[in-house]
């Protein structure tokens, strides 16, 4: 019984920490003092000379046109308008993303008092992390006046396109949520 016991509780402590490493993290910065309500339109910045830093996603076109419609939706919910081709927009946008292996190291078992054995090693979880970086540059000036940044555990995304469709739509909304432009009504423009 204690050695079902035992097994039982590194089962549950293995999900426990696994999930872990798929919590996204989100954030972002914005320049403080800037009059955001001076910008009307945007438009996707030429691509950047890096590579986003792993061809999984560099030859994907199904996560270019996610985050890009992502962005788009998010942005035109803030009252943003895609900046017409004739015309450069007020706003340039900019994306970065990359895929690193991580390694999590859990100790919380041995702080807590729980271990199941008597070495109480810590748990760890190695997985790669997708991050990705929205950039928001004023044109004229062309200085970056908002970036955000989320962070999420990859492993079943690559292979499954609805994940990775709901996870990108997901880390653009969370980002943005602290973009200081507020939607407009139609006539308030």
């Amino acid at each position: 019984m204690r050695n079902l016991l035992q097994k039982l509780t590194l089962v549950c402590y293995a999900v426990i920490t696994a999930s872990c490493a798929t919590t996204m993290n989100v954030s972002s910065h914005v320049q403080h003092g800037l009059d955001f309500s001076q910008y009307r339109t945007f438009e996707w910045g030429p691509p950047d000379a890096l590579p986003t830093g792993d061809p999984r996603l560099d030859q994907d076109s199904f996560f270019k046109d996610h985050v890009q419609g992502a962005v788009e939706k998010e942005l035109y919910v803030r009252g943003l308008s895609l900046s017409p081709v004739t015309s450069p927009g007020d706003l340039q946008i900019h994306y970065h993303a990359s895929i690193t292996k991580r390694l999590e190291i859990d100790r919380q078992e041995y702080l807590n008092g729980y271990c199941s054995s008597g070495d109480c090693q810590p748990q760890t979880v190695d997985y790669e992390a997708g991050t990705l970086i929205l950039d928001i540059v004023d044109a004229r000036s062309e200085k970056l006046i908002w970036r955000g940044w989320a962070q999420h555990s990859v492993e079943d995304m690559l292979h499954d396109r609805d994940r990775m469709a709901a996870t990108i739509q997901r880390a653009v909304g969370q980002m943005l949520v602290r973009f200081p432009v507020k939607a407009m009504a139609d006539g308030q423009r």
